[in-house]
């Protein structure tokens, strides 16, 4: 995990916001390889669901594409 020391202050908006947005697309990127690698490994929706922390409705519709796209 990333030290939080090492994320701009929240006080230069312009910098943090960019972070922010920086940190979104990471995060993506990171779950659909994760729920891609998972697939691959016969997980089944509902325990890629419990990982995720949502329920396995949610996961799937948001991520039921990831074993049919690459990230780039």
């Amino acid at each position: 995990m990333t030290n939080h020391k090492s994320l701009p202050s929240p006080n230069d908006p312009a910098e943090a916001l960019a972070a922010v947005v920086a940190l979104r697309l990471m995060a993506d990127k990171l779950e659909r390889s994760a729920v891609r690698a998972a697939l691959v490994q016969a997980w089944s929706w509902s325990q890629i669901a419990e990982a995720l922390g949502v329920s396995k409705q949610a996961a799937h519709k948001r991520l039921a594409n990831v074993h049919s796209k690459t990230d780039s």
